[in-house]
């Protein structure tokens, strides 16, 4: 082997290696329909907790598929795809709930007509909540459409609406009725999520200062010690 054949190789060989270390792994693509329970299964395998970045600090979410296992997979399969990176927590009721997940803020962090009615493109079955649940604060679920009679809980119509949006209660919410699909708990992050909720809002409950989701992340095990 020649000295310049030998160098054009080690050149290539230097550019190759730079190029593994640099590159990330892409994103896959978002799914465009919720996973079966067989492929929730394997999706929420090592699937532990949802570190969500935001600009006023990091909340940890640890997750708990035992009651609504399709929508926690859900869950994950959309935030390994990026699909809550750069989306905003678009509501927020006093004393009640901070809520996120609307593709449509990903371009508009303000109030604007229809905000809180987007979601992946389309819609799955609301999986009931236990019976017992009382939603205390600091629960994870996911937000739906479901309609019901006055002074009742028995479901009316829209069952078919989870998506993409979820809710933190801030506050014990025992006036909920069980038909939130519940994520998790929020184990860290604690007095982030109360930041959040003491924002100032409009009279639609949007934030006035944007709370922005840079990165939603989803670790195999527990990184954080639990908030108080």
């Amino acid at each position: 082997m020649t000295a310049r054949r030998a160098a054009a190789l080690l050149a290539l060989a230097v550019m190759v290696a730079a190029c593994g270390d640099a590159s990330p792994t892409p994103n896959g693509p978002c799914p465009t329909a919720a996973p079966t329970a067989d492929v929730a299964r394997t999706i929420l395998a090592g699937a532990a907790t949802a570190r969500t970045t935001t600009n006023k600090g990091d909340i940890v979410i640890t997750l708990d598929p035992s009651t609504a296992p399709i929508a926690t997979a859900n869950f994950v399969a959309l935030a390994r795809c990026g699909f809550y990176d750069g989306l905003s927590f678009h509501r927020i009721v006093a004393g009640f709930i901070i809520q996120a997940g609307d593709p449509q803020t990903r371009t508009n962090h303000a109030d604007f007509s229809g905000l809180g009615g987007g979601d992946p493109g389309y819609r799955f079955t609301v999986e009931v909540a236990n019976p017992d649940e009382r939603y205390p604060a600091y629960t994870v679920a996911m937000a739906n459409g479901i309609q019901y009679p006055p002074g009742a809980c028995a479901p009316m119509t829209n069952v078919d609406s989870n998506g993409s949006q979820f809710f933190i209660t801030v506050a014990d919410a025992p006036q909920l009725c069980p038909v939130y699909s519940v994520l998790g708990r929020v184990t860290a992050g604690r007095d982030v999520v109360d930041r959040i909720r003491a924002i100032p809002v409009n009279q639609r409950s949007v934030p006035l200062d944007p709370v922005i989701i840079s990165h939603l992340a989803i670790e195999a095990a527990a990184s954080a010690s639990p908030a108080g």
